[in-house]
């Protein structure tokens, strides 16, 4: 159990590290180069759970589209509906939500391609997957076969769904004998360059051609509900400015 201090450091608040920060630190252009034909070997299944909507397309959309270039197999889960992500709003209620979001989320894989991927959708409740980690796990267990590679956010991205998902992919994949790849979203939010809480050794680079970043842009730009402001609220977009541009870059992050 990581102690209430270590958690309160990693919390998502702010504007987080500019992204012009991270642009500059060499240490990015430090991390090995790795192809999806290597994070998903021919043959290989990839498996990306996904805690919320969107966070398929903003962690991995490049590599989404990689892998169906090159004929990998994928199942997708969506952990969540995201229903949770406009608490007291008129404009955005939890039904609406409900129904939106997981919309979005079809049309962004068709925008880079994937028009029927196979998914399965488990609908835990928005911000409380932690305290549904056993069944989650129990859950992937049963759907994942031995040389699978499970793609899913980090075990310490800030964000407690995102956490859990982490911990339950990792435990389901020592169960069934697939292989664990976790991928930052929120880390760079709270994290700073050279940050010693982040595995840097066990970070790999995916470079994205300029179409695929652009096919990933145009994708987020489904995600009406995150990427806009609530004027019934007053509230900024969920994800806009330095939290979107930290995931737009031409690569992307993945811990091995």
């Amino acid at each position: 159990m990581l102690a209430q201090s270590d958690r309160q450091a990693r919390r998502i608040e702010g504007s987080g590290t500019p992204d012009q920060v991270w642009l500059s630190w060499p240490g990015l252009n430090d991390i090995p180069a790795i192809s999806a034909n290597a994070l998903v070997p021919p043959g290989t299944r990839a498996v990306i759970v996904a805690p919320h909507p969107d966070d398929e397309i903003l962690a991995c959309g490049g590599l989404l589209q990689l892998l169906a270039a090159q004929g990998s197999q994928l199942l997708l889960i969506a952990v969540t509906d995201g229903d949770a992500s406009h608490p007291d709003s008129p404009l955005w209620p939890q039904e609406r939500l409900r129904q939106v979001r997981p919309q979005e989320s079809a049309q962004a894989l068709a925008t880079l391609g994937l028009a029927s991927p196979a998914w399965l959708r488990l609908h835990l409740p928005d911000g409380g997957v932690a305290g549904m980690t056993p069944q989650l796990r129990a859950t992937l267990a049963a759907q994942l076969r031995p040389g699978d590679r499970v793609f899913t956010t980090w075990r310490l991205d800030g964000h407690p769904d995102h956490e859990a998902c982490g911990r339950a992919c990792a435990a389901a994949c020592a169960a069934s004998g697939a292989t664990l790849v976790e991928m930052p979203v929120w880390g760079w939010h709270w994290a700073a360059p050279g940050d010693t809480r982040v595995p840097w050794h066990r970070a790999r680079r995916l470079p994205l051609p300029v179409p695929i970043l652009q096919r990933k842009r145009a994708a987020l730009r489904c995600f009406a509900s995150q990427m806009q402001d609530d004027p019934s609220t007053g509230r900024p977009a969920i994800v806009a400015g330095d939290a979107l541009q930290r995931l737009l870059h031409a690569w992307e992050v993945y811990f091995l």
